[in-house]
């Protein structure tokens, strides 16, 4: 059977499991496009900027825990992804993006870029096919180069090569036939016994979970370990809630972590983190653990992370195989370890105000600590959140109780402006539940455009924005510093009145009074719904402050 090479293509992609993909349609993959969304089985969401259709990519990618797929045309379609690649990229997250290339066969085309080097600056790998032979092929080899190291992958095709014939098109081998199937790491029985030694001797034991203990499924375990230990269970910040509602639960450790929480972490002398990368965010730059040795459970562990050496000892295992094998050890000795007060940092963190530093508050703002306590009383713990970047996303972490596969936060970047791409991302991914999205003004309004995508995709979102009218982190560190603070302030727009623009129901806040009545209006209501919260720009997060005044 004789096919054009962009069917054979869309049909590859389809046979890799993927069912949903984030497209900007343009010369250079519109037949590609077309051709996928024409089997029943699939998803196409368009969107109005390449950038975010691929940070929408990442956000599904994470939440569902697969391959992401977004596409883009040639040249300009491409190049405008750049930040949402790096981002990606950073943050380990597996995505493949079809990718038109300029013709071939033309003399001249205005949309010619070399491609490639951008792709690979951004640290993704870029796979060129420009052989009708090797198509099915290298798109195999970019969703198993993708899968294995949790990368981006570019892939580019000339739209003149798409539209040419493949005769006798052979079944299409799908990635996952090359996974080598063996098995979770068990743990080394020297090691095992090591760690075992190490534990047995530790009296204040904190037991940090990360992404690696969800992924494998290690939650129930480590709430085991740490009622062997006596210990307290505490959790990086990408996977906030991972044991919610358990009474050992302190919270996320880190950066912006809670008093009670820093007070327990400088109180251990032993931490076991689980399939937790130890970067610089969740120690805290080191300073969060000085006190206790760190205990590493993780299937690839690394020994140079961020210029630091991340852990004293290591045990090389599948995280729920490790810590599983590490209980049935621990329980053969009968620990007595003392009650250290892990319960009681547990209720404080959940009970105390994170921060309370008096701000000036003016007439018709509102103080952001207190925003975010009445959305954790109103907002229900079932639906899903999406936390994003910049000075108010301290705040916004510290709404409790929430499990992690309905959290999503995703910042290795250090880009602003990816929020409304995540909550879509998001909702694509939950579509049982409603999302919320709780973001800063200044980074809501760099890709405003796509809540016409929300509008017209009936996404039940609501936005809630922080609005100081200005980037917050900038005109902290200005002011401290006696430097004019104008470039960063642009005042309080109308957002609300631009979400009306595009069709969606919002209101202006300016008392946290308001907030349970619309979060009920929005419930009760179709489709997606803003917040414009006016919040006081004198308020500085913890986090900042501790920067500012280094």
């Amino acid at each position: 059977m004789s096919k054009r090479l962009y069917r054979v293509l869309a049909e590859a992609f389809i046979a890799e499991g993927v069912d949903t993909v984030f497209v900007l349609t343009g010369d250079g993959n519109m037949y590609w496009e077309a051709a996928f969304a024409e089997a029943p089985s699939t998803r196409t969401i368009h969107v109005r900027h390449e950038h975010c259709a691929c940070a929408m990519a990442s956000a599904y990618a994470r939440v569902n825990d697969t391959v992401g797929v977004a596409s883009v045309t040639c040249g300009p379609g491409l190049s405008q992804t750049m930040t949402a690649l790096a981002t990606a990229v950073q943050s380990r997250i597996p995505l493949v993006v079809f990718a038109g290339e300029s013709p071939l066969n033309t003399g001249y085309f205005n949309q010619e870029i070399d491609q490639a080097p951008m792709v690979v600056a951004t640290g993704a790998r870029y796979i060129a096919i420009h052989s009708a032979k090797r198509v099915q092929q290298l798109v195999a080899e970019a969703f198993h180069y993708a899968r294995t190291n949790n990368m981006p992958v570019v892939v580019g095709i000339p739209y003149d090569l798409q539209q040419t014939v493949m005769e006798n098109v052979p079944d299409y081998v799908p990635s996952s036939h090359y996974m080598p199937d063996i098995g979770p790491r068990a743990p080394h029985p020297d090691y095992l016994d090591k760690a075992v030694e190490r534990i047995a001797a530790a009296k204040r034991v904190v037991v940090l979970g990360g992404r690696g203990a969800k992924l494998s499924s290690a939650v129930d375990a480590c709430v085991k370990l740490a009622e062997v230990t006596n210990g307290a269970l505490a959790t990086t910040l990408l996977v906030r809630g991972l044991f919610a509602r358990n009474s050992r639960d302190i919270g996320v450790a880190g950066g912006f972590a809670h008093p009670a929480t820093v007070e327990a972490c400088k109180a251990a002398d032993l931490v076991i983190a689980v399939g937790a990368g130890l970067n610089g965010y969740t120690t805290d730059a080191g300073k969060l653990f000085a006190n206790a040795d760190i205990l590493q459970i993780d299937d690839e562990p690394a020994g140079y992370v961020q210029g630091r050496r991340p852990a004293a000892q290591y045990l090389a295992a599948d995280a729920k195989l490790g810590v599983e094998a590490l209980v049935r050890e621990l329980e053969t000795r009968k620990l007595a370890n003392p009650d250290w007060g892990v319960t009681e940092y547990a209720k404080r963190m959940r009970v105390e105000p994170v921060d309370t530093r008096p701000y000036p508050v003016p007439p018709g703002t509102t103080d952001p600590r207190e925003v975010i306590r009445v959305l954790d009383r109103e907002l229900p713990k079932d639906w899903a959140y999406v936390n994003g970047s910049g000075h108010c996303s301290f705040f916004s972490v510290h709404i409790f109780d929430r499990p992690a596969e309905n959290f999503l936060t995703i910042r290795e970047f250090g880009a602003i402006g990816n929020g409304l791409s995540y909550a879509v991302g998001m909702a694509a991914a939950r579509t049982d539940r409603p999302t919320v999205l709780i973001e800063g003004d200044g980074g809501f309004m760099m890709h405003v455009q796509e809540l016409e995508t929300v509008q017209r995709q009936g996404m039940k979102i609501l936005f809630c924005i922080l609005n100081d009218g200005a980037f917050g982190s900038e005109i902290h560190k200005l002011r401290v510093d006696g430097m004019d603070d104008h470039g960063a302030v642009y005042g309080r727009n109308g957002i609300a009145r631009i979400a009306q623009g595009f069709g969606l129901r919002s209101a202006t806040v300016t008392s946290v009074d308001e907030l349970p009545a619309l979060i009920k209006e929005f419930e009760a209501g179709e489709g997606a719904m803003l917040l414009d919260i006016q919040i006081s720009d004198q308020v500085i997060s913890p986090r900042m402050l501790k920067n500012i005044q280094r």
